[in-house]
């Protein structure tokens, strides 16, 4: 099944885990600005998402017209193993460190994508860390995991009920009404315009 939909998510992967791979910046573009839309869904019309968002706005989002949908399923954090490439929503934590909001486990052939650590807006002070993961030890409160990306190391706790999610295919027909979605978009002079959307299903949500 993951060889089905790999080719429908690798667009936008980078773009969902906040990961901004260099682009060639035109003058058209240099207006835009990336967000990201976290809400539920008021209606989808074919090229338009109408989405009531976690700040209590309702925003039409356009669709491009090469957009993708994809979704996540649960996973557990003893499926996180040393190689893996992962996604780490972080907060610090007052006695030092930092301590996972939410993971995301990419695919195989997905690695790699967005690789770095950079300010995230899950939470204030958030951050968003992509790296592989160079070993994972078990603690009294959850797990440790070494995170390793462009020759540097990062260890982030994964308190125990921390969500932990990986993607799944998705198909227009879960863009209905009540569904939570997530979606990196940018915002033009034009409106908002995205090319990836990640839908809730089967009782799981994007916690990104």
């Amino acid at each position: 099944m993951i060889k089905k939909i790999l080719p429908a998510l690798v667009l936008g992967l980078s773009s969902i885990s906040a990961a901004v791979i260099a682009a060639p910046v035109h003058a058209e573009d240099m207006k835009a600005e990336r967000v990201n839309v976290r809400g539920t869904i008021v209606n989808y019309s074919g090229s338009t998402l109408k989405v009531k968002t976690r700040e209590g706005q309702t925003l039409d989002v356009a669709l491009a017209d090469d957009w993708k949908v994809s979704s996540v399923a649960n996973a557990k954090v003893t499926d996180i193993k040393p190689g893996d490439f992962v996604g780490i929503a972080s907060l610090p934590k007052e006695g030092g460190g930092d301590g996972a909001l939410e993971v995301l486990i990419f695919p195989p052939a997905l690695k790699g994508a967005g690789e770095g650590s950079y300010g995230w807006d899950l939470k204030p002070n958030s951050s968003m860390t992509n790296a592989t993961v160079a070993d994972a030890v078990k603690g009294v409160d959850g797990r440790t995991v070494t995170m390793s990306y462009h020759s540097k190391e990062r260890k982030i706790s994964i308190p125990d009920g921390t969500p932990v999610v990986t993607f799944a295919p998705a198909t227009k027909e879960d863009l209905i009404p009540g569904a939570v979605v997530f979606i990196p978009a940018e915002k033009a002079a034009t409106g908002t315009i995205a090319q990836q959307v990640l839908v809730g299903k089967n009782g799981v949500v994007p916690p990104m």
